[in-house]
């Protein structure tokens, strides 16, 4: 559903907000809050309040209290815990998400083209361009961006935070080369009322929007609104499945060799042996089986550009720009 708005004039009154910040991932925490709190007030927005992640809650107790205090919009800064934390709070409200990401692999960052740009992530939020998203639900998290079990977590479990920080997004391929040529698992997969199918995979994820870390599209026709989780079932057995799929990726045109594609409401796979298992970027419990749902049009996310668009990335170069005059704006003040 799109339910964007224009971009406030200088007679409007700005929007209550508060930033959930992991402090680990700010290099500097202070000019970090400056910057923050100096865009929004030249924006016109009154200053945020501020809340720090911890390892015992990585921010989904801080957004409830965010909530609760009448934040019109939550900041989420840090890696994919802390925006899959977020996102987990305020499904379901009123309350809009904007992402300042702060980690080296933000999947939701990546679908909405900000990559760690903190001025375009201001600027996208006082903007006011909304989208409702569906999110997906597993146990009692919520994800945005794409749920998995196999390859997938195997590679964020294997890629270490050092080489990330260094290097950023492409660290994730040195981490994903240890597992090229592990065993398959046995997989049964059910979706919605169907009769199971049964692989012999190596990943299987599900997603409600389809870009992976570096931006790369793994489903063209996953949309975050549709009210579907697309299943994407990736059974390479050889390097060259690998490449083969590695190239067709890149290029995107046609069918992907080694991935079958469908689409449910409800997604139940169950493996014959635990398998490391991730939600938006961040691992969870290894487990034997992943049960995913669909909860439609439960979350208000800001985005670049609220018109009704399958990539939640339009506009976001020029979104960027805009921002950097925010920033610039809010500096000479």
């Amino acid at each position: 559903m799109d339910s964007g708005q224009d971009k406030p004039t200088a007679g409007d009154a700005g929007l209550r907000s508060a930033v959930v910040v992991n402090p680990v991932k700010v290099a500097d925490p202070d000019e970090f809050r400056r910057t923050v709190d100096g865009a929004l007030t030249a924006a016109g927005w009154p200053a945020p309040t501020w809340y720090e992640t911890t390892v015992e809650d990585p921010g989904r107790g801080q957004t409830e209290q965010a909530v609760r205090a009448g934040a019109e919009v939550v900041f989420a800064c840090g890696g994919d815990g802390t925006v899959m934390a977020c996102v987990t709070a305020l499904a379901g409200t009123d309350v809009a998400l904007a992402v300042l990401p702060q980690g080296t692999g933000n999947l939701l960052a990546a679908n909405l083209g900000l990559s760690n740009d903190l001025a375009a992530g201001l600027e996208v939020a006082v903007e006011r361009g909304r989208r409702r998203l569906d999110v997906g639900v597993v146990d009692d998290q919520c994800f945005a961006v794409m749920a998995g079990m196999g390859f997938d977590a195997q590679m964020l479990d294997s890629t270490s935070e050092t080489t990330k920080a260094r290097i950023g997004w492409p660290a994730y391929v040195m981490g994903a080369a240890k597992h090229l040529r592990d065993r398959p698992m046995r997989v049964s997969i059910r979706i919605d009322d169907q009769p199971p199918l049964r692989r012999r995979a190596r990943s299987v994820l599900v997603a409600n929007v389809g870009r992976l870390q570096g931006g790369v599209r793994l489903l063209t026709d996953a949309e975050p609104d549709d009210g579907w989780l697309d299943v994407a079932v990736l059974t390479p057995r050889t390097l060259g499945h690998w490449l083969a799929m590695g190239w067709a990726l890149m290029r995107r045109r046609g069918s992907v060799p080694r991935m079958e594609v469908f689409k449910g409401r409800k997604v139940v796979i169950t493996s014959n042996r635990a398998q490391p298992r991730q939600l938006d970027g961040d691992l969870i419990e290894p487990g034997r089986s992943l049960k995913a749902e669909i909860k439609p049009e439960s979350l208000w996310l800001c985005v670049p550009r609220p018109a009704q668009h399958p990539d939640l990335s339009v506009d976001a170069e020029a979104a960027a720009e805009r921002g950097e005059r925010l920033v610039e704006e809010a500096r000479r003040e």
